[in-house]
Protein backbone atom coordinates (compact mmCIF):
# COMPACT_ATOMS: atom_id res chain seq x y z
CA UNK A 1 0.00 0.00 0.00
CA UNK A 2 1.64 3.40 -0.92
CA UNK A 3 1.97 6.00 1.40
CA UNK A 4 -0.68 8.93 1.12
CA UNK A 5 0.94 12.53 0.43
CA UNK A 6 0.29 13.52 4.31
CA UNK A 7 2.18 10.55 5.11
CA UNK A 8 4.77 11.27 3.00
CA UNK A 9 5.06 14.97 4.07
CA UNK A 10 4.91 14.09 7.64
CA UNK A 11 8.11 11.93 7.08
CA UNK A 12 9.81 14.51 5.57
CA UNK A 13 9.54 16.44 8.08
CA UNK A 14 10.57 13.95 10.67
CA UNK A 15 13.76 13.38 8.62
CA UNK A 16 14.62 16.78 8.08
CA UNK A 17 14.32 17.79 12.13
CA UNK A 18 15.99 14.55 12.81
CA UNK A 19 19.03 16.50 12.03
CA UNK A 20 18.18 19.14 14.22
CA UNK A 21 20.33 19.23 17.38
CA UNK A 22 19.53 20.08 20.49
CA UNK A 23 20.85 23.33 21.22
CA UNK A 24 22.48 22.10 25.08
CA UNK A 25 23.14 18.64 23.65
CA UNK A 26 24.49 19.11 20.04
CA UNK A 27 24.96 15.14 19.94
CA UNK A 28 21.00 14.01 20.07
CA UNK A 29 18.36 15.72 17.86
CA UNK A 30 15.02 17.56 19.08
CA UNK A 31 13.00 14.38 17.41
CA UNK A 32 15.12 11.75 19.58
CA UNK A 33 14.71 14.03 22.65
CA UNK A 34 10.65 14.12 21.82
CA UNK A 35 10.76 17.84 21.63
CA UNK A 36 9.02 17.43 18.12
CA UNK A 37 5.59 15.76 19.19
CA UNK A 38 3.71 15.46 16.28
CA UNK A 39 3.79 16.30 12.67
CA UNK A 40 -0.32 17.15 12.23
CA UNK A 41 -1.52 16.81 8.58
CA UNK A 42 -3.79 19.13 7.16
CA UNK A 43 -3.52 23.09 5.37
CA UNK A 44 -1.49 23.64 6.24
CA UNK A 45 0.34 20.87 8.30
CA UNK A 46 1.84 21.65 11.76
CA UNK A 47 4.92 20.47 13.69
CA UNK A 48 4.12 20.60 17.70
CA UNK A 49 6.84 21.17 19.70
CA UNK A 50 6.90 20.55 23.47
CA UNK A 51 9.87 21.77 25.43
CA UNK A 52 11.32 19.36 28.04
CA UNK A 53 10.40 22.18 30.48
CA UNK A 54 7.89 25.49 30.45
CA UNK A 55 11.01 27.37 31.39
CA UNK A 56 13.82 25.83 29.28
CA UNK A 57 15.87 28.70 28.57
CA UNK A 58 16.39 26.76 24.89
CA UNK A 59 12.73 26.94 23.53
CA UNK A 60 13.39 29.94 21.49
CA UNK A 61 16.46 28.68 20.16
CA UNK A 62 15.10 25.46 19.22
CA UNK A 63 11.73 27.13 17.45
CA UNK A 64 13.93 29.13 15.41
CA UNK A 65 16.26 25.90 14.73
CA UNK A 66 13.17 23.97 13.50
CA UNK A 67 11.97 26.77 11.94
CA UNK A 68 14.86 27.56 9.78
CA UNK A 69 15.39 23.61 8.65
CA UNK A 70 11.40 24.15 7.62
CA UNK A 71 12.44 26.97 5.37
CA UNK A 72 15.50 25.70 4.12
CA UNK A 73 13.87 22.96 2.89
CA UNK A 74 10.92 24.28 1.23
CA UNK A 75 8.50 23.90 3.57
CA UNK A 76 7.79 27.99 4.90
CA UNK A 77 3.99 26.83 4.83
CA UNK A 78 4.56 24.33 8.12
CA UNK A 79 3.38 26.16 10.74
CA UNK A 80 5.23 25.12 13.83
CA UNK A 81 3.18 25.59 17.38
CA UNK A 82 4.32 25.02 20.94
CA UNK A 83 2.63 23.00 22.96
CA UNK A 84 3.09 22.88 27.16
CA UNK A 85 0.38 20.16 27.52
CA UNK A 86 0.26 17.25 28.28
CA UNK A 87 3.87 18.79 29.09
CA UNK A 88 7.07 16.71 27.94
CA UNK A 89 8.19 13.49 29.32
CA UNK A 90 11.86 11.78 29.30
CA UNK A 91 10.02 8.95 28.49
CA UNK A 92 9.77 10.64 24.85
CA UNK A 93 13.56 10.76 24.59
CA UNK A 94 13.90 7.40 21.97
CA UNK A 95 16.13 4.62 22.21
CA UNK A 96 19.12 6.22 20.03
CA UNK A 97 18.62 9.44 21.77
CA UNK A 98 19.28 7.27 25.22
CA UNK A 99 22.48 5.60 23.72
CA UNK A 100 23.62 9.27 22.24
CA UNK A 101 23.09 10.46 25.42
CA UNK A 102 25.17 7.96 27.41
CA UNK A 103 27.66 7.74 24.95
CA UNK A 104 27.91 11.77 25.35
CA UNK A 105 28.36 11.14 29.03
CA UNK A 106 24.81 11.86 30.57
CA UNK A 107 23.17 9.35 31.91
CA UNK A 108 19.42 8.75 30.46
CA UNK A 109 16.93 8.26 32.58
CA UNK A 110 14.80 5.61 33.04
CA UNK A 111 11.43 5.00 31.50
CA UNK A 112 8.53 5.33 33.89
CA UNK A 113 7.56 1.82 33.44
CA UNK A 114 11.40 0.88 34.99
CA UNK A 115 10.48 3.00 37.49
CA UNK A 116 7.17 0.87 38.58
CA UNK A 117 9.03 -2.07 37.98
CA UNK A 118 11.39 -1.02 40.38
CA UNK A 119 9.52 0.38 42.89
CA UNK A 120 12.35 3.03 44.01
CA UNK A 121 14.71 4.89 42.45
CA UNK A 122 17.51 3.68 40.65
CA UNK A 123 21.25 4.79 41.08
CA UNK A 124 21.91 6.04 37.91
CA UNK A 125 24.61 4.51 35.64
CA UNK A 126 28.03 5.96 34.81
CA UNK A 127 28.67 6.82 31.20
CA UNK A 128 32.52 6.67 32.06
CA UNK A 129 32.80 2.90 33.60
CA UNK A 130 29.75 1.59 33.74
CA UNK A 131 28.69 0.78 37.27
CA UNK A 132 25.62 1.80 39.22
CA UNK A 133 27.34 2.90 42.41
CA UNK A 134 26.63 6.62 41.69
CA UNK A 135 25.21 9.30 44.01
CA UNK A 136 23.37 12.33 43.44
CA UNK A 137 25.76 15.28 44.18
CA UNK A 138 23.25 17.87 43.79
CA UNK A 139 19.45 18.57 42.29
CA UNK A 140 20.36 20.73 39.77
CA UNK A 141 23.03 20.20 37.46
CA UNK A 142 24.61 21.91 33.80
CA UNK A 143 21.20 22.87 33.05
CA UNK A 144 17.90 22.40 34.38
CA UNK A 145 16.73 19.60 33.12
CA UNK A 146 19.41 17.41 34.55
CA UNK A 147 20.96 16.67 37.76
CA UNK A 148 24.57 16.07 38.47
CA UNK A 149 25.87 12.77 40.03
CA UNK A 150 29.54 11.05 40.93
CA UNK A 151 30.53 7.89 39.97
CA UNK A 152 31.67 6.01 43.16
CA UNK A 153 33.92 4.06 41.37
CA UNK A 154 35.84 6.31 39.27
CA UNK A 155 34.81 9.24 41.04
CA UNK A 156 33.96 10.68 37.66
CA UNK A 157 31.36 13.53 37.92
CA UNK A 158 28.03 13.55 35.23
CA UNK A 159 24.80 14.89 34.66
CA UNK A 160 21.45 13.26 34.47
CA UNK A 161 18.52 13.87 33.26
CA UNK A 162 15.95 13.91 35.81
CA UNK A 163 12.90 12.06 35.74
CA UNK A 164 10.20 14.09 34.62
Amino acid sequence: MSATIAERLAARIYEILGAVPDPEIPVISVVELGIVRAVRAGVPAVVVITPTYSGCPATVAINKAVRAALDDAGLRDVVVKTELSPAWTTDWISDSGRAKLLAYGIAPPETTAERRARRDAAPAICPQCGTGRTAEISQFGSTPCKALWRCLECAEPFDRFKCI
